[in-house]
Parts: structure tokens; C-alpha cells; sequence
């Protein structure tokens, strides 16, 4: 079935503004919705299961209702007494996907994604929710949240996703047969009468898997308005050259180097290492030398733009703000404090930590009071907030006992950004789905590292989100790393990689010690172009760029043995090297790249 329109313009229509309607138009004809599959997913069984696995369930019914590919569904408890709700099964659906299936599924938090297949899945990342996180999951299934494909060797792909996150969580439970698409309701109780809104869900189906990803973008936009900032921000990072133990003199030096060779980097940002405590943040700490409002002012008088890393959610027991407001955390079972160690894990520093209540009014204010200090005083105009899953943690308990920990952690981010006002506000280690609508950039990977096994991973991670960028939030595929004793084919796969992703661009490295040649290479990624690659698969060996009249051709080799590749020019251009402005001449048609050596990438300019 056919919509009659090009990819392109398909894509154009899902990312217009008045996309619902347009993205609407062409959701039946996408997703084939006379599909066998889809007629089983329409028709497919339902169910409540209670905290109590003896309570009667009967009078509590879901009503469901499908309008294309959209599904909306209530919850409605029409007996007598109140029912405490473990989840909902939305559906219940037999699947029929051999275990070669290309599988691709995100997690609840930021680290966790999973490729590979149906019969090998592959974790992107040893952070995982279930293990590393300690998520809940049912032993005989692999979970995914908020959305999930599966791309058959026939070239179709399938799309399951919940397209809302505005009180519970969306996830999936995928067996060897069977899906099942499910909310988490927390164990929260639904009273005689009540009825509860629950996500939206959504199916769709297609031979073009980025038409999907953009029609779910539209949908996810709509539902949660993006947070509009032009282009994706440049900037210059110390934790990946100084990391905690950062001081005053290190920034300012760094400061004195990008103001003479790159005022490209417009944003400054002390990563970690200035607070006196985790949680006491508006208390400078002596390591830095006790002066960052100082750093930051001088920033600002050398024209560029303060930015700070914040982990807002959390505070360590002997902080000043734990001491004082133990009210304001989220409680266990006896009504103390929880400690998130006892849940999840504990937090990589200074743990265990303990959590802000984000439904506690004077918690939310403290949050509001933090960031309009660092805003209206401080001068800063960029936040990035780490360890922001803290703020959704499960195991707890809230002041707003009606409360999930969805809107626990919306509550407290909505009164970070009235604090933070008209500053940027970066996501990072945050759950993924719960951050919709309230972040400008999004962390869409691990952390580097100056390895190659990190470079890669990372480069996996973020290229495989390379679908959000520049609509849900602009991506962060973290900072770019180019000084270190790693052969050079490495660090321009890093650099390609980078520039492929068409997010954000900070530097990790003390640029005082960096070399000429790495510099050079550095400022070819400034500004950012905003325009993700796009890859014709997921093994992620070609990727084109094209950024208003200009394309750019994208080439990796993952492998530790040499590869060559090849692609379709569209028309006759002028090819050259991006990084060294080798030119390969006027050529046409099919182009091929032989012998490119292991761990290396090309970037190619192509007029």
C-alpha cells in the first residue's frame, strides 16, 4: 500500500507544525491497519492485576478506543470498594516474529537501550534498568519503555510505542510469542466511581522505519510540546579534563584559550566540583577555591555563557539540605527517608543518596529557589542536570500519596525550569519517556571515555536516537574528546560520529594542551548543522547528512579488520574529505571506499 507521497515529503508533512492532522491523514495507510497483526493488537485481550493477587478485579474495567493507529484507554472502577492497581495489561497479543527480527527497544532511563535481535539481543550499555538500576521486570521477559521496533527480513518494520507519559509509565513485556503492551499503576488505588486517563499507545507499520520514527516524534511532540531553542548549543566542558577536582584557575585558563583560538564554544561549563556537599549546591566547595560566582562573572565579562552541572533530585546524609529538611525526601515504608541504595543503586559518589519529594511543595520550592539563584544571580544560562532518574525513583513513598513517581519527577522539573527561566535545561541520566516537554537537550549516551571500546559504544548509542534530534530536544552525545594516545583513525570515528548525530558539540579536553591539528578538527564541528544523519539500517556503515544545499556522506567501519563500503551519489558532485580536504574528484553514481582501516570512519563532502 502506498501513500503516494515521496519519503521526503512524508517526513516533511510529520515534522510541519500543524503535524497531528497531516501525520493523522497518513497513519492508516502507514500502518496498514487492515494488517492481520494489527486486527489482533485492536481485538487483542486485556487486564488488571491488583497488588493483592486475591482481590476481585471484575468491576474494574478498561475501556479502550482506536482511532487509526492511536489507541487512548481509561481505567474505570465501577464496583464498591477501592482496588489497589499493580498495572494494566493494555493488550495481550500472540506475535508470530521468527528470532532473527531486528529488535531495537529503549529503557525507562537514559542509559538503557537494546539492539540486535529477537533471538540475540544485544544490551547497548551494562547500565541497565533491571540489573544496574534495579528495576522490577518479570523473569521470563525483556522490557522495554516507551518504545520498541521490530524490523523482519522482509524489510517490514513494526512499531510499538506509548506516545504520552504524563502519569504512568508505558512499557512492553516481548516473549518469544507473545507482547504485551502494559502501564505501570504503581500499586496506586482507583476508588468506587473513579477513572483514570492512561497513555496513549500507538502502532504502525512500514517498509520505511525513519517515516515511523518521524510520525511517532510528531505524536510524542504534540502530546508534549518541545521546548523550542534554535540550534543545538557549543560549549566547552571540565569534567573530562579535571573531573570533581576542578579548580577555579583550570576553568579560567581554558577560558583565556577559547576566548583567543575557538569563541565558537559559547557556553563554559563547570561539570561537578564546586558544591560543598551533593545537594547543598548553592554552597561552594574549598577544592574549587570558593569563588565560583567570581568564575562564572568572568565568563560572562569575556562575552560567553556561564553553565553548571546540578544533580537537583538527590542530596548525600551529610549535606546541610538533608540535615535540615528530611521532610522534604521521599520516605520508606516507616516513614524515614529512603535510602536509594535500598531500591536501586546508590549513586556513584557520596552515596547512599536521598531523594527530593518533587510533590512537596516546600521541596519544589527549594528546586525553584536553586535554579532562579543560579539564574538571576549567578548569571548562568545553561543547566545540565545529572542524576535526574533519582527523581522518579520507584520503592518510595510521596507526600501526595495519589501521586506516581512520573508526576513526582514532572512536578519537580516544572519547578526547576520556572526557576531556571530563560536558560537551557540538559537532561542527563534522566528517564527518558518522564523528561518529554521539560528539557531542551537530551544526554543520549554513556559517558566517553578516551577508549575505543567507549568511543564505540557511545557512538552506537547515540546514533540509533539520531530520530529525536532536533524534535523531541536537541541530543547531547556527550563531549568530544580528541586529545589522548589513541591512533588517529579512532578519534576522527569519534569526530565523524559526533558530527553524524547533528546534536550538540562540547569540548572535553583541557584545550591549553591540545594539539594544533586536534584543534582544527575541533572547530570543523562548530556550529553544529541541527540535521541528524540518516542510515539505511541499523549496522550504521553509511549515513547521509544533508544540511540545507550541502551533503555529507557519513562512513564507519565498527570492525577490528578492514572494510570497504560503498554508496549512491544522488547527482554528479565534487567529493573531498571533510577532516583532510582530500579530493577525490568529480564523480557520479555508485561510490566506494576500499580499505578503510579498523575503528575508522570518513566524512565526505559532497558539492
Amino acid at each position: 500500500m502506498s501513500t503516494g507521497l515521496s519519503r521526503r515529503e512524508v517526513l516533511g508533512l510529520a515534522l510541519a507544525s500543524p503535524l497531528v492532522a497531516a501525520a493523522s491523514s497518513l497513519s492508516r495507510s502507514i500502518a496498514q491497519i487492515s494488517d492481520s497483526f494489527t486486527a489482533r493488537l485492536e481485538l487483542a485481550p486485556w487486564r488488571v492485576i491488583a497488588v493483592d493477587p486475591s482481590t476481585n478485579v471484575d468491576e474494574v474495567v478498561l475501556q479502550r478506543d482506536w482511532r487509526g493507529a492511536l489507541c487512548s484507554s481509561r481505567l474505570m472502577n465501577r464496583g464498591s470498594k477501592p482496588v489497589a492497581i499493580k498495572e494494566v495489561v493494555l493488550l495481550d497479543v500472540p506475535h508470530r516474529f521468527s528470532p532473527d527480527t531486528k529488535l531495537y527497544g529503549e529503557g525507562f532511563q537514559m542509559l538503557t537501550q537494546t539492539g540486535g535481535s529477537l533471538g540475540q539481543p544485544i544490551k547497548f550499555s551494562q547500565y541497565t534498568d533491571e540489573q544496574h538500576y534495579k528495576l522490577p521486570a518479570p523473569a521470563d521477559a525483556r522490557v522495554f519503555y516507551g518504545m520498541m521496533t521490530l524490523s523482519t527480513s522482509t524489510g517490514t518494520n513494526h512499531l510499538v510505542a506509548f506516545t504520552s507519559c504524563r502519569r504512568f509509565s508505558g512499557k512492553f513485556y516481548l516473549r518469544d510469542s507473545s507482547l504485551q503492551a502494559v502501564i505501570d499503576t504503581e500499586g496506586l488505588v482507583i476508588k468506587p466511581g473513579e477513572t483514570w486517563q492512561l497513555e496513549e499507545f500507538t502502532y504502525r507499520k512500514g517498509s520505511d522505519r525513519d517515516i515511523l520514527l518521524a510520525l511517532l516524534g510528531s505524536r510524542l511532540e504534540a502530546n508534549h510540546p518541545t521546548l523550542q531553542v534554535k540550534s543545538p548549543p557549543t560549549g566547552w566542558c571540565s569534567w573530562y579534563c579535571f573531573g570533581p577536582r576542578v579548580t577555579a584557575q583550570q576553568v579560567l585558563d581554558n577560558l583565556d584559550f577559547i576566548a583567543k583560538n575557538a569563541p565558537q564554544l559559547r557556553y563554559i561549563q563547570i561539570d561537578d566540583g564546586y558544591q560543598s556537599a551533593m545537594g547543598d549546591w548553592l554552597e561552594t566547595g574549598n577544592a574549587f577555591g570558593g569563588n565560583v560566582q567570581g568564575v562564572l562573572k568572568q565568563i560572562r565579562a569575556r562575552g560567553f555563557e556561564p553553565a553548571i552541572w546540578v544533580a537537583p533530585f538527590v542530596a548525600e546524609e551529610k549535606s546541610n539540605l538533608f540535615q535540615q529538611h528530611q521532610d522534604w525526601f521521599v520516605k520508606d515504608a516507616d516513614g524515614n527517608p529512603l535510602r536509594s541504595d535500598r531500591v536501586t543503586f546508590g549513586g556513584w559518589r557520596r552515596g547512599p543518596w536521598y531523594v527530593l519529594d518533587g510533590t512537596h511543595p516546600q521541596a519544589q520550592q527549594h528546586l525553584e529557589k536553586v535554579f532562579r539563584t543560579m539564574r538571576k544571580e549567578w548569571g548562568c544560562t545553561y543547566f545540565k542536570l545529572d542524576a535526574n532518574f533519582w527523581g522518579a525513583i520507584h520503592g518510595g513513598r510521596f507526600r501526595d500519596q495519589s501521586a506516581t513517581r512520573i508526576e513526582a519527577y514532572r512536578r519537580g522539573m516544572r519547578a526547576i525550569l520556572k526557576g531556571a527561566d530563560d536558560g537551557f535545561v540538559l537532561g542527563c541520566n534522566h528517564p527518558l519517556w518522564p523528561s518529554l516537554g521539560l528539557i531542551h537537550g537530551s544526554r543520549s549516551s554513556n559517558d566517553i571515555k578516551r577508549t575505543w571500546d567507549r568511543i564505540k559504544t557511545t557512538a552506537r548509542q547515540n546514533l540509533s536516537r539520531n530520530w529525536q534530534n532536533g524534535r523531541l530536544w536537541w541530543n547531547d552525545p556527550d563531549a568530544i574528546c580528541l586529545s589522548g594516545d589513541l591512533p588517529i583513525e579512532e578519534f576522527k570515528f569519534h569526530a565523524t560520529a559526533i558530527f553524524a548525530s547533528g546534536g550538540m558539540v562540547l569540548s572535553g579536553d583541557d584545550l591549553t594542551r591540545i594539539s594544533p591539528d586536534r584543534l582544527e578538527m575541533l572547530k570543523k564541528l562548530l556550529p553544529p548543522t541541527g540535521v541528524a544523519a540518516e542510515f539505511a539500517d541499523d549496522s550504521l556503515a553509511v549515513g547521509f547528512v544533508k544540511h540545507r544545499r550541502s551533503l555529507k556522506v557519513c562512513l564507519f567501519n565498527w570492525d577490528d579488520a578492514p572494510a570497504t563500503l560503498k554508496f549512491r551519489l544522488p547527482r554528479r558532485s565534487v567529493v573531498t574529505d571533510y577532516w583532510t580536504g582530500e579530493s577525490f574528484g568529480i564523480r557520479r553514481g555508485e561510490f566506494t571506499v576500499t580499505n578503510m582501516p579498523p575503528h575508522s570512519a570518513r566524512l565526505l563532502q559532497c558539492e
